[in-house]
């Protein structure tokens, strides 16, 4: 990963979205990407060229573009039109962004079209976000790494969010070996980030 002075910055030509450059670097702020997020509290995965990586929850592509200045290939995967539109246009600007317009929970869909990936990364909207990450596991080459950034409001409004980290840690345990988990306060609340290994 690249830091400039404390500043975690992404490679390549041009900020998405009007953002903001230092050195002729992307600034990758954590309080827009909870991905940049974990860097900053140190717990992400150092992300290399040769890597490809599936990222479910694409949205408008803001954090898709950061990935994909660091990596081979990127699997985006957004289930609604209307940010794929957006994401369409970022992934035009880039010849290492694959977006797929499917829902993250039906991988069926997506099968055909994304090659066995060292990383997934997960930041889906959804009640059922641990189903979502068992069921995506397949696609993961053997020793890669999921990291599942869990929003525990989407999950349970009524629990509190540590019971939904625990029940969620309880299910990816079932094919995933849990690396790190952590809060991603001060930058985002009631989320949780796992860094999990795919289990054989």
């Amino acid at each position: 990963m690249i830091w400039i002075d404390g500043v975690l910055v992404s490679p390549g030509r041009g900020g998405a979205f009007g953002g903001r450059m230092l050195q002729g670097h992307r600034i990758w702020d954590p309080y827009r990407s909870k991905l940049s997020a974990l860097y900053h509290l140190g717990k992400g995965v150092d992300l290399q060229p040769e890597m490809r990586v599936l990222y479910l929850g694409a949205a408008h592509g803001t954090t898709v573009s950061h990935v994909a200045g660091y990596v081979d290939t990127v699997y985006a995967v957004e289930i609604a039109p209307r940010p794929m539109q957006e994401l369409l246009e970022v992934a035009r600007a880039r010849s290492n962004i694959v977006p797929i317009l499917a829902d993250a929970a039906r991988p069926e869909e997506y099968a055909p079209l994304v090659e066995g990936v060292d990383l997934i990364y997960q930041d889906v909207a959804h009640p059922d976000q641990t189903r979502i990450a068992l069921r995506n596991r397949p696609f993961l080459k053997e020793g890669g790494r999921l990291i599942l950034m869990l929003k525990t409001r989407s999950v349970d409004v009524s629990a509190p969010p540590e019971t939904v980290a625990a029940r969620a840690a309880d299910a990816l345990g079932a094919r995933y070996a849990i690396l790190a988990s952590t809060w991603l306060v001060p930058y985002h609340r009631d989320h949780a980030a796992f860094v999990c290994e795919a289990l054989k």
